[in-house]
């Protein structure tokens, strides 16, 4: 008899089996390569697909039965034994749960990743408000660019849409400022 995991936090279709819960976690670490726990954890919870507390137990299952290798980074790797699991028992899961993990781990990496190069932080002065964005590339900052919003919720709604879309803002501002312009667009001569 398979033990009933809690419920609370998991939405209808959700994993609600121990072992459903497990063979998740090998084949969502086999599909995606080595994955840290922050991750599967923050993807798992965020689709709504298992409890924290399951979530916490299972990993811990996992590894002790030596389905999965935690090395000194802190990601998880299949073992040969968790790829057997995967292959065998995974397709027992509802398909909708095995691609929404999936989905939701690669928005977490791609948005990670996207954050290590698109930052961006929101600045208070004085009651004032304003979103320093910068893109790093190499060790150094290649863009930087401060913006004044006229309140912290407006600041954070830009500070998180520059992190997910710098990357394709830069070089359109780019390509408009490098762009020869039209006559009209020339400051008079007695100016230059």
């Amino acid at each position: 008899m398979m033990a009933e995991a809690f419920t609370a936090g998991v939405r209808p279709g959700g994993l609600t089996d121990d072992t459903q819960i497990r063979m998740l976690l090998c084949y969502l670490i086999k599909v995606t390569g080595p994955v840290k726990r922050d991750t599967m954890q923050g993807a798992l919870l965020q689709e709504q697909l298992v409890n924290y507390f399951e979530f916490a137990d299972a990993l811990v299952e996992v590894e002790k039965q030596k389905l999965v290798t935690i090395d000194t980074e802190g990601r998880y790797t299949i073992t040969q034994k968790g790829s057997t699991v995967a292959d065998t028992l995974a397709y027992d899961l509802p398909r909708t749960v095995r691609e929404s993990a999936i989905h939701a781990v690669m928005q977490i990496r791609s948005w990670s990743h996207r954050a290590a190069s698109n930052r961006a932080t929101v600045q208070e002065r004085d009651g004032k408000y304003s979103v320093v964005c910068t893109i790093g590339d190499m060790g150094s900052d290649v863009f930087r660019m401060e913006l004044a919003m006229p309140d912290k919720l407006t600041a954070e709604m830009i500070k998180n849409n520059f992190i997910a879309h710098g990357s394709t803002i830069y070089p359109k501002l780019m390509d408009t400022l490098t762009q020869p312009g039209s006559e009209d667009d020339r400051p008079p001569a007695a100016l230059q």
